[in-house]
């Protein structure tokens, strides 16, 4: 009973010198986020002026649901997701997952040698003029990427995933590639 009592004190000033010894104190005066510079008037309600932020998820609606749904051969799309990413449940003979990425300051070289360090086999394509590649997961054979350069700026991903372990496409490039093309087009 001993031995488990001085190893319990051992253990307990243990973490009472490491929580001691990641602590620290910053100078300065905490403020909530916003504060003093929402309306630009000096004021602290700590409210964010979200007007910057206009175009903050332009990227989940460059396509409807409706398109989002006809263009993988399903029947209708939910949105899961908006947030850095985009995400759709689409409903159909093979129920899908979709997903689309803008990542803004990324390059395609960048994005390619992402996915070729994941283990993903590349195919240099062009869709609607524009350079593009295809990703694929020999392990997940029915699952597809496409990657574009964004007219804009940045690069666009398109995945398309069969879900619940659905048969795959014939080509699962198709439907991110028809994806792909529809934003390209600006059918939006």
């Amino acid at each position: 009973m001993t031995r488990r009592v001085g190893a319990a004190l051992v253990a307990l000033l243990a973490v009472v010198l490491l929580v001691a010894g990641c602590t620290r104190s910053i100078d300065g005066e905490a403020r909530p986020l916003g504060g003093g510079t929402a309306q630009g008037d000096g004021s602290d309600n700590g409210s964010v002026d979200t007007n910057q932020f206009d175009k903050l998820l332009l990227e989940c609606t460059l396509l409807s649901p409706e398109q989002i749904a006809t263009a993988v051969g399903g029947t209708a799309a939910e949105s899961t997701f908006n947030g850095a990413i985009c995400r759709w449940v689409v409903s159909g003979a093979v129920p899908l997952g979709v997903t689309f990425t803008w990542f803004e300051t990324g390059t395609m070289a960048a994005e390619k040698q992402t996915v070729e360090k994941l283990g993903y086999t590349t195919d240099t394509i062009r869709v609607s003029g524009t350079s593009a590649f295809t990703s694929r997961d020999p392990k997940r054979p029915g699952v597809c990427g496409v990657t574009a350069k964004s007219p804009d700026r940045g690069v666009y991903t398109w995945w398309v995933e069969p879900r619940g372990g659905g048969s795959a496409a014939a080509d699962p490039c198709a439907a991110p590639t028809k994806l792909m093309e529809l934003v390209l087009r600006g059918s939006a």
